[in-house]
């Protein structure tokens, strides 16, 4: 019984330090950017602004090994950043990278705004920052309209025909 007891104290001990660990790491980023924390402190949601002001949203997924294992990342982005961790590493320095990462996808964001606002879009309601398409309403067509990111420097946009008229 004895061993039993000192294998769930070790437990609650790593746990008491992953907790404590995320804890302090949330205040460094800033409560007021937590959306959503999930009850065991494995799942957060944050939101940063870019630098338009547009808001974006970053979920994160801690392994109890935290730091040692480093978090999973998803975001409404059109592609995810190759995240750089070590021992180190903090959410904080998740957070920047998340960031810097928007940074570079300004210009796409840019067109895709642009696009919104110009163009009648047939589901503007579907229209997301991760997604690079748009179907658009020109007279009686509907049109598939693409943004591609073929490098983090020039944008291209696609007009395709996908349906005739309705």
């Amino acid at each position: 019984m004895e061993v039993n007891q000192q294998a769930r104290c070790r437990e609650l001990a790593k746990s008491s330090s992953f907790y404590s660990t995320v804890y302090s790491e949330i205040e460094e980023v800033g409560w007021d950017h937590l959306v959503r924390a999930g009850g065991d402190l494995s799942f957060l949601i944050f939101r940063v602004l870019d630098k338009k002001g547009r808001v974006h949203v970053m979920e994160i997924q801690l392994d109890k090994a935290y730091p040692r294992v480093p978090p999973m990342v998803s975001a409404d982005v059109p592609y995810i950043f190759n995240l750089k961790w070590s021992m180190n590493s903090r959410l904080k320095n998740l957070v920047q990278q998340f960031e810097k990462h928007l940074e570079k996808l300004q210009g796409f964001w840019s067109t895709l705004d642009e696009i919104d606002r110009s163009l009648q879009i047939v589901d503007s309601k579907q229209a997301s920052r991760a997604i690079p398409s748009r179907q658009i309403h020109v007279m009686s067509l509907d049109l598939g309209l693409e943004v591609q990111l073929i490098t983090l420097v020039r944008i291209t946009v696609v007009v395709r025909l996908s349906t005739a008229c309705a």
